[in-house]
């Protein structure tokens, strides 16, 4: 079924044609019968997916929407945008990878019968593999409580006040008012232990009955003052879990109130409101989590460290016993005054669902061809092509770097988590666990999903700052892997001064990646890993040299890796990795090792040569790990010892301590590198064209490139695609500049357009008349971005001939359109003459010619660059004479 809510604009009506946008332009003004914009605006408007489909089928200019087009335009086009649409899609195949029974039973009736079973289905599948998801209506999926929100961390749950998110009453299905350590309760604190929590896990004031403490319409409330309306009550309710004849909890006459200081402020305008549709008021401005208000009765706890170990039990609470298991000292403390981040994820109610149903169905039958995971990977990965300004991501090739150097963990956290990246790279294991937070609410639950489909771990994924508001507070991790913000002022420096993560020193306000590092430490276990990306300037700046002294000192930082430049936006500066541990013992002779990757940055626009960097980064840190040095690798890596780093500035710049890559042959290079320039030359004067001869201006019958394509002569194809196949990808820049295929790809699931010898290679960005003939060498490659593959028919267009014409000034210029900042090159409307085979290659031989002669020029160009770049390098370092 179709969505009619569905819409497209313009450049998607000319993807589905096969067209260019100015051809949709004069469908618009020659057919009367052409669809009218549903919205938009009146410069760009959108159009019904439906309709356009149905007038291009009748128009013969298409049969039939390719299935990944289809619902690629239904994502896109989603009335509640494309995040939503992506979050509901990866809801759905999530449900389809675990269940598929259920799925089908319940797609097989119509729409409104679907979107009304999937929130129950979807609630069965996300509570065990996303952990704490909140459900609809505050409904705690999985949660013991009907009016409570699932907790997010895996240590600690979040207490009441959690606003959108905390958890009240519910810790991953376990409820509790007061609840023990590790389990979400009313007044919880937003650390990693729950106020008035004691050792035992068992909830007090709780019944031998399952039902949770204020799930009731009935319930009375907690902790509340004689003369303020407990929360959650009614005017005719008993106590909680209470007998007609019993008070109610926590509250008597006589009882001192608990967890309210005289000082505490009462909205009554709060508190007196009834529940609605059995929500549970405590999510409102209650002052739950001031620091002020919140104090425990039970000494000994984690809250009665924190605030006041000295205030009485109250009267008629049980007082649990008094050993604690052991906390992390970073717990202790609450991070942030304000409410604990929210879930990533929320089940979907059946109207907000509805509009999705078609694409729902549209993304179980792709599922179906190429499976769910790689479904929500297409959808992904299309609609961050589409949208490259809006995120910074981490490319898949570093992401396996920095999973490399944090080795096998089975229990991994990123606090910065973007799409996923990260932990998506990180190598399985059984029992697994994945945490991570982002303070993007799409892109926290695009993570959530992206990872509880990619594999078996148990996903733990939250919305928040992360530094004001961390998620995870009691968590010790295996390892961290993180790519923080860079370059941030807002990141709380003047609300976090105090906060127990500064173990190394408090974060200067220009020092926002050092909170990063040391938050990163804090939630490692001893011995842990964390690998950070990192700007260069974070490891010299002079208001961080304190930090990176204390942690060269203590034994926490282990190695600075400089990346080639090109590796990770922003791409025109060679970013870091710094890779840390946390200390579980101080080392006598500490060493950090330094390694500079720099040498294996590309020529080209393609990225650095990543199997080199791989292969050079793990070999000096493995060894490095284990025998706590590394012999001296010239210009590319070295241990040093921390006493020659602390300094003044305290510089951990790699290039800064590493020696020059020996050069004992410099001259005999620079010699070969001359005889091969004088080759180059004297075959470039052989192939300098012969004099021109003059010819009468030709009057040919001509025709286009988009012509040609629909006869039949030659076939058309785009590129972008990397497909599974790790291939060289033949970039825009690569034919520009005629190298060979140097760029890379991400991974996808739709094909990748493999390159074949005598196909035409056109670039349609730039404004320069290029084309380019693969040869031999080059095929193979798969087409990268911005260019358009041409592959003609043998038996009636010769290459050659094709590709010279197509380069022909006039011709491009009228091809071409013009913004304000950039020429795009519209491929079908180039001309050619309509002229027979023969004479076809009479041309053919004479551009080939032209071709050989180019390239020529060009390595000639490449060698004297090479042969000056290395008689400078040579003089100034001594290696060459001047004489």
């Amino acid at each position: 079924m179709q969505d009619n809510a569905t819409e497209v604009t313009a450049a998607g009506i000319a993807r589905l044609a096969g067209v260019g946008r100015a051809a949709v332009s004069n469908w618009r003004r020659r057919h009367a019968d052409f669809p009218k914009p549903v919205g938009g605006t009146e410069t760009s408007p959108s159009f019904a997916l439906a309709e356009v489909e149905a007038w291009l089928r009748k128009q013969g200019k298409l049969a039939e929407v390719p299935l990944r087009e289809r619902v690629w335009q239904q994502l896109a086009g989603h009335p509640e945008g494309p995040l939503t649409a992506l979050v509901h899609t990866g809801c759905a195949l999530l449900l389809i990878h675990e269940r598929p029974t259920v799925w089908l039973d319940a797609s097989a009736g119509s729409d409104a019968r679907l979107a009304a079973m999937l929130p129950g289905a979807l609630e069965k599948v996300l509570t065990p593999r996303v952990g704490g998801v909140r459900g609809r209506r505050g409904t705690a999926v999985g949660g013991a409580s009907a009016s409570a929100s699932a907790g997010t961390s895996g240590r600690a749950g979040a207490g009441a006040s959690a606003g959108a998110g905390g958890g009240v009453n519910a810790a991953f299905g376990r409820a509790g008012v007061n609840g023990g350590f590790g389990e979400a309760g009313v007044n919880g604190a937003s650390n990693s232990s729950a106020v008035n929590a004691g050792s035992a896990p068992t909830a007090v004031n709780t019944g031998s009955a399952s039902a949770a403490v204020n799930s009731g319409s009935a319930a009375a409330g907690v902790n509340s003052d004689p003369a303020v309306p407990g929360v959650n009550t009614e005017s005719t309710a008993p106590g909680v879990n209470s007998t007609p004849t019993a008070p109610a909890v926590n509250s008597s006459p006589a009882a001192p109130t608990v967890n309210t200081p005289p000082t505490v402020r009462n909205d009554s305008s709060v508190h007196n409101a009834p529940p609605v549709h059995g929500e549970s008021a405590v999510h409102n401005t209650s002052a739950v989590h001031n620091r002020s208000t919140v104090h425990s009765t039970v000494p000994g706890t984690p809250a009665a460290i924190a605030d006041s170990p000295s205030t009485p039990t109250t009267p008629g609470v049980p007082t649990p016993p008094q050993t604690t298991p052991t906390i992390p000292t970073a717990s202790l403390t609450p991070t942030t005054p304000t409410t604990p981040p929210t879930p990533a994820l929320t089940t979907p109610t059946g109207p907000q669902l509805l509009p999705s149903i078609p694409l729902l169905r549209g993304a179980a039958e792709l599922a179906a061809e190429i499976g769910a995971r790689q479904t929500f990977e297409f959808l992904l990965g299309r609609h961050l092509d589409a949208n490259p300004r809006q995120y910074t991501l981490t490319p898949a090739e570093l992401a396996g770097l920095m999973a490399d150097l944090a080795g096998p963990a089975r229990t991994v956290l990123d606090p910065a988590c973007g799409t996923g990246a990260l932990l998506r790279a990180v190598d399985p294991r059984p029992g697994q666990e994945l945490y991570a937070q982002d303070s993007a609410p799409e892109l926290a639950a695009l993570s959530a999903l992206r990872l509880a489909l990619h594999s078996r771990a148990t996903v733990r994924a939250a919305v928040g700052d992360t530094l004001r508001a961390d998620a995870h507070p009691g968590l010790q991790a295996d390892a961290v892997l993180c790519h923080p913000p860079f370059n941030e002022r807002n990141w709380g420096h003047d609300e976090l001064a105090y906060d127990p993560r500064w173990e190394y020193g408090f974060p200067a306000r220009t020092e926002s990646e050092l909170a990063w590092v040391q938050h990163a430490l804090a939630r490692l276990t001893d011995g842990g890993t964390a690998v950070l990306l990192m700007p260069p300037a974070a490891a010299s700046r002079r208001s961080g040299r304190r930090i990176r002294a204390d942690l060269l000192r203590r034994g926490a930082l282990r190695a600075v890796v400089a990346l080639p430049v090109g590796a990770a936006p922003p791409y025109n500066i060679p970013l870091h990795l710094w890779v840390l541990r946390r200390p579980d013992r101080t080392p006598a002779a500490p060493e950090v090792l330094l390694v500079d990757t720099g040498r294996f940055a590309g020529e080209t626009r393609g990225g650095p040569d990543w199997e080199a960097v791989r292969e050079a980064v793990l070999d000096a840190w493995r060894a490095f790990a284990r025998e706590g040095r590394l012999a001296e690798r010239p210009g590319l890596a070295r241990s040093v010892p921390v006493i020659e780093l602390l300094d003044d500035d305290v510089d951990l710049a790699p290039a800064r301590h590493l020696p020059p890559a020996a050069v004992a042959d410099g001259a005999e290079q620079l010699t070969r590198v001359r005889e091969r320039l004088g080759e180059t030359l004297r075959l470039t004067a052989d192939l300098t064209p012969p004099p021109a001869d003059p010819a009468p201006a030709a009057r040919w019958t001509l025709t286009t490139v988009g012509e040609l394509a629909r006869g039949g002569a030659l076939v058309m194809r785009t590129g972008g695609n990397g497909g599974h196949a790790r291939v060289p990808v033949l970039t825009d820049h690569d034919v520009l500049a005629g190298t060979a295929p140097s760029g890379a790809l991400p991974e996808s699931e739709e094909e990748a357009v493999l390159t074949e010898p005598g196909d035409v290679v056109v670039p349609v960005l730039g404004g320069g008349a290029v084309a380019r003939v693969i040869d031999g060498a080059t095929g193979g490659a798969a087409l990268g971005r911005n260019l358009v593959l041409l592959r003609p028919d043998r038996t009636a267009l010769d290459p050659w001939f094709l590709a010279g014409f197509l380069r022909g000034t006039a011709n491009n210029r009228q091809a071409s359109s013009y913004a304000s900042t950039a020429t795009r090159l519209d491929v079908r409307r180039l001309h050619l003459p309509r002229l027979p085979l023969e004479e076809q290659r009479r041309y053919g031989a004479r551009f080939r010619a032209l071709d050989e002669f180019e390239r020529a020029l060009r390595h000639a160009s490449r060698l004297g660059e090479q042969l000056v770049r290395g008689m400078y390098d040579g003089l100034t370092d001594g290696t060459v004479a001047p004489d």
